[in-house]
């Protein structure tokens, strides 16, 4: 089997990864806000790359770079896991799974724009075709909201997140050429972990008054979709490129969606489900470009 195709198939596994974790997030948030259970994933999932990294040498390997990457991976994190997280959390808490996955999943339009404006990647007719139907999808969900009389902060906070998932990724694709990819994944989440403890003053009541029940949830949260859903990211990136891997993986959606309908009981309306189709077939067309 060929790079591009483990690369490929690599992507596939993070969206399912990351559709899983979306999940059992949802599920564990209830009654926690976004910004503790933000919090609550990225100390877990630290701790279970230093488990992973110590014996493998990968912390060596991070001590051992020079500051300039590590500076990079830094920023990276926040804009991936505290800054871009912080606005996805809040969607999902207002608007649901199912309404928010069809417009944070339009990351792959931003990543393909700054891998082609700044990293040199080549954008077909293709890509352009598939970011029109992924803005139509944005247009047709955010009509369902209006419908619904939802709140107006979570569509926002539904378009700032897939802008800032995007800038984080195509600063670690960058990276991809300087690290082993599990070393660059755990490296983004102690960075996330760093940077999301600014917050540790003000939520610290609550996260000592968490759960074991929520606290399963979320650290399994953290396995599915920081850990391996990462992993598999970051390897996917480094064979075949952020403009390959982001619209592959972006078809979590799909899989997220259908996992709420079966699990949480969330009854999307049917330009939410217009809206869903139109952004994976975007989405496909992307990733053919």
């Amino acid at each position: 089997m060929n790079g591009t195709a483990l690369g490929v198939i690599a992507a596939l596994a993070s969206a399912l990864c990351w559709a899983t974790a979306t999940i059992l997030v949802k599920a564990g948030m209830r009654s926690r806000s976004p910004v503790a259970v933000n919090m609550i994933r990225l100390y877990a999932v630290s701790l279970m790359y230093l488990a992973v990294l110590i014996p493998t040498g990968g912390i060596e390997e991070i001590l051992s770079s020079s500051s300039l990457y590590l500076a990079v991976a830094f920023v990276s994190a926040q804009f991936g896991f505290v800054i871009g997280d912080y606005f996805y959390f809040h969607t999902l808490h207002r608007m649901g799974v199912s309404r928010t996955v069809p417009i944070t999943s339009t990351y792959p339009l931003w990543t393909v724009l700054w891998a082609s404006l700044f990293l040199g990647r080549r954008v077909s007719l293709r890509v352009y075709l598939g970011a029109l139907l992924i803005v139509l999808a944005i247009i047709i969900v955010r009509r369902a909201e209006e419908e619904e009389h939802a709140d107006p902060r979570g569509f926002v906070y539904a378009l700032l997140t897939p802008v800032s998932w995007s800038i984080g990724i195509a600063m670690m694709d960058w990276l991809t050429g300087h690290f082993n990819p599990l070393t660059l994944a755990g490296l983004r989440m102690f960075s996330a972990a760093i940077g999301v403890s600014v917050f540790l003053p003000a939520y610290r009541d609550e996260l000592l008054s968490t759960n074991l029940r929520e606290l399963a949830l979320l650290s399994g949260a953290a396995f599915s979709g920081l850990l391996l859903g990462q992993f598999f990211f970051v390897y996917s990136t480094q064979a075949v490129g952020s403009q390959v891997s982001a619209p592959v993986s972006s078809i979590n959606p799909l899989i997220a969606s259908l996992m709420a309908v079966v699990f949480l009981k969330e009854t999307p309306n049917r330009k939410i489900l217009e809206g869903l189709a139109l952004a994976i077939l975007g989405i496909l067309l992307v990733s053919m470009g």
